[in-house]
């Protein structure tokens, strides 16, 4: 079936790619207990005319996030602390996605520390197994939750997932989290440099050697008593299929290595985008800001010079231990033609190349339509392979 550039399969604002793409994100998260497709569509009807005034959009997700917080207080009052975790989680996940195209400021700050507060209630309620931890790292430390296996017992195998772009901890340690401890397997979600928590509270920028806080994750997880230290993978989607690659290729102690959207050439990939950007197209609005602010330099300009350094070629050929790259057959955001590249450069001889297909499921960028579909598929290969 023939596609069309830079449009989805579902498309809930037709006329505005990157808030479809949004709408998707959050849909997903009801799978964990983390959201509702009819709050969704409530705040989505009252978006409806509006697209692209991302003022409409910070209001109407923050209105939302409110009255879930609300409901999560009067819950707790009434000691149904299930249900407060619940409507707490459904705040943490509006809140999160409230701030997406707000630029850099005490505002955005703000609604992520609000939403910070709420997925750590929630998570108290629903998913005890997860604990707030801080990984050191050159003089500092990285904001991290750590995932422990029902059941798993000591030495348990365990995955280091970072972020990628644009998403944070609090959403990966649900979407991959669960899935993996379901089949008893830890895991240690981490904002990296350049993400979430460590980006947004900390100012600390993205960096191409992902080795460093790579290492520096392995060394804080690889301790503690719940893990065996050689069973250890890392995994990072959308941005991190290039980080995830660059770490298994130079921290050889990782087990095995998810790129969960595969990047073989990132820069290259910015090239693209960057011209649609400037062509007015709704791809990659926010762009002007997010990218220069990720990566900790004043302009797009800048910004395209620091990722001369995020490619993989030559760095692809070193990587050794067993590799799993998961890439959607009509992502919109990162051509397949980067998965089959990436596979076919990676020096694993143990090597899983799988393209979701839409009869698949989960065909989007990162499973964007089925991520379900995508974290089962990736948990299970972990299982087999660590």
């Amino acid at each position: 079936m023939a596609t069309q550039p830079f449009k989805h399969w579902f498309e809930y604002f037709p006329s505005n790619f990157v808030w479809s793409q949004q709408m998707m994100s959050m849909i997903d998260m009801a799978a964990w207990g983390a959201a509702a497709m009819g709050e969704i569509d409530q705040v989505g009807q009252r978006l409806k005319g509006r697209e692209g005034d991302n003022e409409a959009w910070f209001t109407e997700w923050c209105a939302m996030a409110e009255d879930m917080e609300r409901k999560a207080l009067a819950a707790q009052a009434a000691n149904h602390q299930f249900t407060a975790g619940t409507y707490f989680l459904h705040a943490g996940v509006y809140f999160l996605w409230a701030e997406r195209f707000t630029p850099p400021g005490e505002r955005k700050f703000n609604t992520y520390r609000r939403s910070m507060s709420c997925f750590v209630e929630g998570y108290q309620r629903r998913y005890p197994a997860i604990e707030r931890v801080e990984v050191p790292y050159e003089g500092t430390t990285l904001p991290a939750y750590f995932m422990k296996a029902p059941g798993a017992g000591a030495k348990a195998p365990t995955v280091v997932c970072f972020d990628g772009l644009d998403l944070c901890k609090e959403a990966s340690v649900l979407f991959a989290g669960i899935e993996l401890a379901n089949r008893g397997i830890n895991m240690l979600a981490v904002d990296g440099p350049g993400q979430g928590e460590a980006l947004r509270l900390r100012n600390i920028p993205s960096r191409y050697d992902y080795e460093v806080p790579g290492t520096a994750a392995y060394d804080y997880v690889a301790k503690r008593p719940e893990v065996d230290p050689k069973r250890i993978a890392v995994m990072a989607f959308s941005m991190g299929g290039y980080y995830a690659p660059r770490i298994a290729a130079f921290e050889k102690r990782y087990a095995a290595c998810v790129a969960w959207g595969a990047h073989f050439d990132y820069h290259a990939v910015w090239v693209v985008r960057r011209r649609e950007m400037e062509s007015g197209g709704t791809k990659v609005t926010s762009a002007r800001f997010q990218l220069p602010w990720v990566l900790g330099v004043p302009d797009m300009d800048a910004a395209m010079e620091k990722l001369e350094n995020y490619r993989l070629a030559g760095i692809a050929e070193k990587i050794e231990c067993p590799m799993l790259i998961v890439h959607g057959q009509h992502d919109t955001i990162v051509p397949v033609e980067n998965a089959n590249k990436l596979y076919a450069a990676a020096g694993s001889k143990k090597k899983t190349l799988k393209i979701f297909t839409p009869a698949d499921g989960g065909s989007e960028h990162c499973h964007g339509d089925n991520r379900v579909v995508g974290a089962n598929y990736i948990a299970d290969w972990l299982m087999d392979n660590l």
